[in-house]
C-alpha cells in the first residue's frame, strides 16, 4: 500500500506565500507522475500542477507564474510553493502520486488525505 501525507496548509493573508509538501511512503518501486490538485467549496476537484519523474512540469493558467512545483526523488515527496496568494486559492489541496509498487504491476493513481488552504482578502 501507498500512503501520501500532506503538510503546509494553513491561513494566510493576500500576497502571502505557503509551501506544501507531499511524502510518498509504503511499498514503492517506482512513481511517475506526481502533482496538487484543489477543490474549492462547491466546485469540482481541478488540476493545480503536476511535475513528471524527469522534471517537466505543467500548471492551470490561474496559478502560472505564482506556484512552482518540484520534486525529490530520492525522497519520494513533492512540493508546490505558493507565492502571491489570492483569496481564489482557497481551497483544499491534494496531493497526487501515480505509483507502481512493484516491476511487474501496473501503476495505479494515489491521493493524499488534502490540506487546507485559507487565503484571506
Amino acid at each position: 500500500q501507498v500512503r501520501l501525507v500532506e503538510s503546509g496548509g494553513g491561513l494566510v493573508q493576500a500576497g502571502g506565500s505557503l509551501r506544501l509538501s507531499c511524502a510518498a511512503s509504503g511499498t514503492i518501486f517506482r512513481i511517475n507522475t506526481m502533482g496538487w490538485y484543489r477543490q474549492a467549496p462547491g466546485k469540482q476537484r481541478e488540476l493545480v500542477a503536476t511535475i513528471t519523474r524527469g522534471g517537466n512540469t505543467n500548471y492551470v493558467d490561474s496559478v502560472q507564474g505564482r506556484f512552482t512545483i518540484s520534486r525529490d526523488n530520492a525522497k519520494n515527496t513533492v512540493y508546490l510553493q505558493m507565492n502571491s496568494l489570492k483569496p481564489e486559492d482557497t481551497a483544499v489541496y491534494y496531493c497526487y502520486a501515480n505509483v507502481r509498487i512493484s516491476a511487474w504491476n501496473v501503476a495505479n493513481d494515489n491521493w493524499g488525505q488534502g490540506t487546507q488552504v485559507t487565503v484571506s482578502s
